[in-house]
């Protein structure tokens, strides 16, 4: 055996053992299409289906939370499905892999206007295009972040797996957020212009980065072979059971879940703020490329700061920036300007680089150790909640935006009134530091740190 098989994730090597960084990198690009896909959803998807499909604001946000709802369902399907895979290539590889191409397809169907007439057709077409794009994506995206438990078991060195992944996602998130004005102003969508064709080539270019990035990562990256030839678990979805006995992971899941309420708020709220309160949709791209670049820098700092001082101190780190600069731009972004705002992005992109590694490194240590408790190993099972979790969290998110904007008035593309101009500031204001605030306080009870983790692994690890 040589020395690079001892490290790319094959059956010889021990989970335990530091990864090459081949196997990082080519484990991580997967996230670049997966934040591209959350970036382009959570900024763009709302006023894409008023403004562009013309469905009423409150309408777009029920369509947006029944989709999510029913991938969330689909979720811990997938889950188990994976865990209980047996082929040559893994469990997690041939759902990524096999995954790829209908997402690119599901893709551009989400971002192709039908140009239907029928109010109704037209809700039930965004209502099902949107549906079946969240649930293909979950084949592809479910098995892949099942992958980080198995490809390594090291407390620290999964904080460095997911500092890879995370320096490709907001890559993802930086293309996902800036790119489509750009794409929207090459095929006429700038200004007040249709963009429909825009979107379309939105659509297109971004699931051929998507598709591209899942075949990168299911062809480079081999799973374990003792996790290949783990034992199935029961022949039903009983065996999901278990996770919520995890108290340490219903902590991290129910933190996470607060996370993305109020980051999918700010999300969503951003480009409505430019476009209806500034009368600025052209500096959209430079905001979220300001928030997302500092964004990125931030990642590989909060890696070292969480060997310093824990994962769950720098989690918490990210919350608090997070819901102090909400409450700043409720406060004063309408009062002092767009150059207020975009310095603001600086402080917030601080917030979102630092929770970008710390949930998804939290989360693998609860699931190592249920496998020690157990016997076990449910990756799937674990991710497939967490993954139902967020959805569920951004349908809440989505729900609500839509019905806060509609009970102040808004109307797209027109002028809007003082209250609808409320609405959009509660959007991305109180509404989302109220979530971020308590996810702080919950977090803190969180009780596993690198002593306690080495304590637990201590003891008998299932083979």
């Amino acid at each position: 055996m040589s020395a690079n098989a001892s490290t790319t994730g094959d059956g010889g090597r021990g989970r335990g053992a530091k990864l090459s960084v081949g196997t990082k990198l080519g484990f991580g690009v997967c996230d670049l299409g997966g934040n591209l896909f959350f970036t382009f959803l959570g900024f763009y998807a709302i006023i894409y289906l008023t403004d562009t499909i013309g469905i009423p604001v409150a309408i777009a946000g029920a369509i947006t939370m029944i989709g999510k709802l029913f991938d969330a369902v689909w979720d811990p399907v997938l889950g188990y499905l994976s865990d209980n895979t047996r082929t040559r290539w893994g469990r997690r590889r041939p759902y990524i892999i096999i995954g790829s191409v209908p997402l690119l397809l599901a893709m551009v169907c989400f971002c192709t206007n039908p140009r239907i007439a029928s109010p109704g057709l037209l809700v039930a077409w965004g209502a099902a295009s949107f549906i079946l794009l969240n649930m293909i994506y979950s084949v592809v995206n479910i098995p892949y972040s099942a992958l980080t438990p198995e490809l390594t078991k090291d407390y620290n060195e999964r904080s460095s797996l997911n500092g890879y992944r995370f320096m490709f996602a907001v890559v993802g998130t930086i293309i996902g957020g800036v790119a489509v004005q750009p794409i929207l102003g090459a095929f006429g969508g700038s200004g007040g212009g249709d963009k429909s064709l825009g979107f379309s080539m939105v659509g297109l270019v971004f699931g051929l980065i998507m598709m591209g990035s899942a075949l990168v990562t299911g062809f480079s990256v081999r799973e374990p072979k003792a996790s290949s030839e783990a034992p199935p678990q029961g022949g039903n979805l009983k065996a999901y059971l278990p996770v919520f006995r995890n108290r340490p992971y219903l902590n991290v899941l129910v933190t996470y879940g607060l996370h993305i309420i109020g980051l999918t708020f700010l999300q969503i709220a951003i480009t409505y703020y430019f476009k209806y309160i500034y009368a600025r949709e052209d500096l959209v791209p430079v905001v979220l490329a300001i928030l997302l670049v500092t964004a990125m820098v931030c990642i590989p700092i909060s890696v070292v700061v969480s060997k310093r001082i824990g994962k769950k101190r720098t989690y918490q780190i990210c919350l608090f920036v997070l819901a102090t600069a909400s409450l700043v731009l409720f406060f004063l972004g309408h009062a002092l300007g767009p150059g207020f705002f975009i310095g603001m992005m600086v402080y917030a992109g601080v917030g979102v680089g630092f929770g970008y590694m710390p949930p998804y490194s939290m989360v693998p240590d609860t699931v190592e150790i249920d496998a020690v408790e157990t016997g076990v190993r449910k990756e799937g099972a674990f991710y497939g909640i967490v993954l139902l979790t967020t959805k569920v969290g951004a349908a809440l998110a989505f729900l609500t935006t839509g019905l806060v904007l509609g009970a102040g008035g808004f109307v797209a593309n027109a002028a809007q009134t003082d209250s609808a101009k409320l609405a959009i500031r509660l959007a991305i204001g109180p509404i989302p530091a109220v979530f971020l605030i308590a996810a702080v306080i919950l977090v803190q009870f969180y009780p596993i740190d690198e002593k306690e983790y080495a304590r637990i692994m201590a003891g008998k690890t299932p083979s």
